[in-house]
């Protein structure tokens, strides 16, 4: 079976990536304006994590890098605490 290649010589998606309309935000703005990420939302982090633990990509969470680097911090932040756990049991 022959793969489908794009103009440029690359396989083509078979889904097209989520809009950013589906993306979930997870950023709130403090009252000065400047986005942050709260590392005490438990729910909101785990959404961003794979099964396995992994903080999920910029193209997966649809984060910019700024909120893509709190994101991660945040992450840390709450393992530290011991709100999430490092990794998940093996299944």
């Amino acid at each position: 079976m022959a793969e489908s290649r794009g103009p440029r010589g690359r396989r083509e998606r078979e889904t097209p990536p989520p809009s950013p309309a589906n993306r979930t935000k997870f950023a709130r703005v403090s009252a000065s304006g400047a986005p942050y990420v709260d590392f005490k939302e438990n729910e909101t982090l785990r959404k961003l994590t794979a099964a396995n633990g992994k903080v999920l990509g910029r193209r997966r969470s649809g984060a910019n890098a700024l909120e893509q680097r709190m994101l991660a911090s945040a992450v840390k932040r709450a393992r530290f605490m011991a709100l999430m756990p490092y990794q998940t049991a093996a299944q």
